[in-house]
């Protein structure tokens, strides 16, 4: 049987190696670490599958010379990492082991910590990957010994160079019998269609191909027709409990807070599309409340009713009041004078004594309140624009100021008011 067209197209050195120039190029920190010495750090590789990760770690290992053991978290216990430790005194151990760990993220922490002690020693060289944050995701001690690199989704040319490279060994190996015959415009369909993920392009070369009749001739053509059908539609990275949750969330609030519709949009539909509306919703109404706040308060109300159609209606249709919020959001005036003031208060309960309410301000519907020094307080409606000049903050930071009016409109306007009246009377 064939090893998957994947592994048979494995670069085996570091120059064939597509993408990831960022810490593969020419001078960069990886690529001296591969080049310059056999010994290597314990290192964590984090990004999206199929971006090269296990590649690399084949690559490096291969230059050590060390005896290399694999292992994938989904599946590994405790007893396969005793195993590896076990044979740390063999002879074919003499120089250490190098471990290639997968999918590091489903080790507990128990199974990362018994890593510890070999790798402090030397004895172990790790070499994990991961497609979830390590920061989030492996133990401290682990991280603290180790280099994290990052590995990003790679773009649609180089997916393209990588399918090329595998028409030719399935020409070679699979197809030898036959011509093949790919158009470019079908090469660049499911290099644009893989996400940054060529094992994902890869199967859909593979897919194509199987599909593909040959013609009196001999020839196995694939145009964009087949290279459509084979790729069906471009899957979006998404995990509800993972990374791209996240990313995906944060970037639909900063698309919306920095006034970008177009952006905003796109968020949503990738939210949406990940089957995801709840998540949605909420950070809707929190960026209501956050960014647009009071320079267009009726926003949230607004937010509110849109996300509640959306409830009645049910997708597809709820993309639409979805749609209008968040274009009504991303196009509103901004203001996060609310947020601001309320962490400024909330700070200075956390960091310091704020002292006693006034006692001008404490209940006194009591018998005794009086005796207790309480009352004075001055109802101010019956004055001029309702307000009189009196203490509302405790002695301690009475002169505190926590809400600073933003330059909108809405606020402006309300800081004249007040300035108005207050200024009659001060």
């Amino acid at each position: 049987m064939k090893s998957p067209l994947a592994d048979r197209i494995r670069p085996s050195s570091i120059d064939e190696v597509v993408g990831q120039r960022h810490i593969l190029g020419e001078g960069k920190l990886l690529r001296r670490i591969i080049d310059g010495a056999k010994e290597v750090p314990n290192m964590i590789f984090y990004g999206p599958s199929g971006v090269g990760k296990t590649t690399v770690a084949n690559i490096i290992a291969s230059k050590t010379g060390k005896t290399l053991h694999r292992l994938n978290a989904t599946t590994a216990s405790v007893t396969d990492i005793k195993d590896i430790i076990n044979s740390l005194d063999g002879f074919l151990a003499a120089d250490g082991v190098l471990l290639y760990l997968d999918e590091i993220q489903h080790f507990n922490k128990k199974q990362q910590q018994s890593l510890l002690e070999f790798m402090e020693n030397g004895k172990i060289t790790l070499i994990a990957s991961t497609t979830e944050n390590p920061y989030f995701y492996v133990y401290n001690a682990v991280l603290s010994r180790s280099v994290v690199f990052e590995f990003m989704p790679l773009d649609a040319d180089d997916i393209n160079t990588a399918l090329h490279r595998a028409a030719d060994i399935l020409a070679r190996e699979d197809y030898s019998g036959y011509k093949l015959d790919i158009s470019e415009e079908a090469f660049s369909h499911m290099a644009a269609s893989a996400c940054g993920d060529v094992r994902k392009a890869l199967n859909s070369l593979e897919i194509s191909l199987l599909g593909a009749a040959a013609d009196k001739n001999g020839v196995l053509c694939v145009d964009i027709n087949a290279a459509e059908q084979a790729t069906q539609k471009k899957v979006m990275r998404y995990d509800r409990d993972g990374d791209s949750h996240y990313d995906l969330l944060s970037a639909f609030q900063k698309s919306i807070r920095g006034s970008d519709p177009d952006a905003a949009v796109y968020y949503l539909a990738r939210l949406l599309s990940g089957g995801d509306m709840e998540s949605a919703m909420r950070r809707m109404l929190v960026t209501a409340a956050e960014d647009i706040g009071l320079a267009y308060p009726q926003a949230i109300a607004i937010t509110k009713a849109c996300c509640d159609a959306a409830l009645q209606l049910g997708m597809p249709e709820a993309r639409i009041p979805l749609a209008e919020a968040v274009i009504m959001l991303a196009t509103a005036p901004k203001s996060n004078s609310a947020i601001c003031a309320i962490d400024a208060a909330m700070a200075d309960i956390e960091k310091c004594d704020t002292g006693e309410i006034p006692k001008t301000l404490k209940d006194t519907h009591y018998s005794g309140a009086e005796k207790l020094g309480n009352g004075g307080y001055v109802y101010p409606h019956p004055y001029p624009g309702h307000w009189i000049k009196q203490q509302y903050l405790p002695d301690k930071i009475k002169d505190r100021k926590y809400y600073e009016y933003s330059d909108n409109k809405t606020e402006v306007s309300a800081k004249n008011y007040w300035a108005q009246i207050k200024g009659e009377k001060e």
